[in-house]
């Protein structure tokens, strides 16, 4: 009776051991989008832009859902990739604008590095319009490497932040910056110039009369050189005559 005892406890903690070696690990759990970039520490700049446009709360709300449907991927320019922008650029841009840029860098899907190689373009952004052509986000992928073009820069992937199988966290090197917002507007061709009423070119039909009345005085001079041909010769034959 000993014996069993001894044995079924042997196979009681054994089969313990064992489930708790392959039960999954619980998710990690995320309460504050902007917990994963300040453990990044060098993202300041972006955490600011997510605050003030409410981005954060709305990230938040997001990810609090028990089984989110398609998930989230943010792509995050460090602190340097912000300060390659001009001196100015984000203080120039207005409330909708900042908001815009914000959404731009966000896919309301979740992507894997290898769905890259395999993800149709234009990408679908927060900031929306991409039939418009106003906010299109191009992705190409060569290996590990994953290039980004707005259409008005390009940028490359870096690294990856952080993932799980709700979010996943990518830093750019440089900021996704859209079309609509940053693309250059077109400058219109300049007018022809009107020439000067003093320096018009005379027309044909003065020219031609200039022409005529040059041809008549050429007539009238040649005229009376014939007349005083003629008076010399009536002349000198009377002169012989007498």
């Amino acid at each position: 009776m000993r014996n069993f005892s001894f044995v079924f406890l042997v196979i009681f903690f054994f089969i313990d051991g064992t489930l708790a070696q392959i039960a999954p690990a619980p998710p990690v759990k995320v309460d504050n989008i902007t917990s994963i970039f300040e453990k990044g520490g060098q993202f300041t700049t972006f955490i600011k832009l997510l605050k003030a446009t409410q981005v954060a709360d709305q990230l938040n709300n997001e990810l609090s859902t028990p089984n989110p449907n398609d998930g989230l991927t943010i792509f995050a320019p460090s602190d340097d990739a912000f300060s390659g922008l001009k001196i100015g650029t984000l203080n120039s841009l207005s409330d909708r604008e900042k908001l815009q840029l914000v959404q731009f860098h966000i896919l309301p899907t979740l992507m894997s590095t290898s769905q890259f190689q395999t993800a149709s373009n234009p990408l679908r952004t927060q900031a929306g319009d991409v039939e418009g052509g106003q906010f299109p986000l191009n992705v190409t992928a060569t290996g590990n490497q994953v290039n980004l073009t707005t259409g008005v820069v390009n940028a490359t992937v870096e690294n990856t932040v952080y993932s799980d199988r709700r979010i996943a966290v990518y830093q750019v090197d440089r900021v996704l910056l859209p079309l609509k917002i940053f693309g250059t507007t077109p400058v219109p061709a300049p007018a022809p110039e009107v020439p000067d009423k003093d320096d018009s070119v005379p027309s044909p039909k003065a020219s031609k009369g200039a022409d005529t009345d040059s041809s008549g005085a050429m007539s009238l001079k040649f005229n009376s050189m014939v007349m005083v041909s003629f008076g010399f010769a009536v002349f000198w034959t009377i002169f012989w005559g007498l």
